[in-house]
């Protein structure tokens, strides 16, 4: 956090002189390059403090869920149609 605190100042005073020493940008003459310039020095630095910056992660604490203790079985039962027994996978819970 001191990390980032300390980046942060760092660029406003960089952005601070910047603002002061360059002189306002006009189109003509071709002085528009130094505000071009003042622009991109301006973006690299904050882009490059945004990008050293890590955000803060943690991840969820875990949560166990007890599930009701199921078994699938075979049961046995009589086949009306067909005249004979079978058998069929049934879920029992306790």
């Amino acid at each position: 956090m001191k990390k980032t605190v300390s980046v942060m100042v760092a660029v406003a005073t960089l952005a601070g002189s910047l603002v002061t020493a360059v002189p306002a940008a006009k189109a003509d003459g071709g002085r528009i390059a130094a505000g071009v310039a003042g622009g991109l020095i301006g973006g690299a630095l904050l882009g490059g403090a945004i990008a050293a910056s890590r955000p803060a992660y943690a991840a969820p604490a875990p949560v166990y869920v007890e599930e009701p203790a199921c078994r699938v079985v075979r049961q046995r039962f009589w086949d009306d149609y067909r005249g004979v027994w079978r058998s069929r996978p049934v879920e029992v819970c306790d």
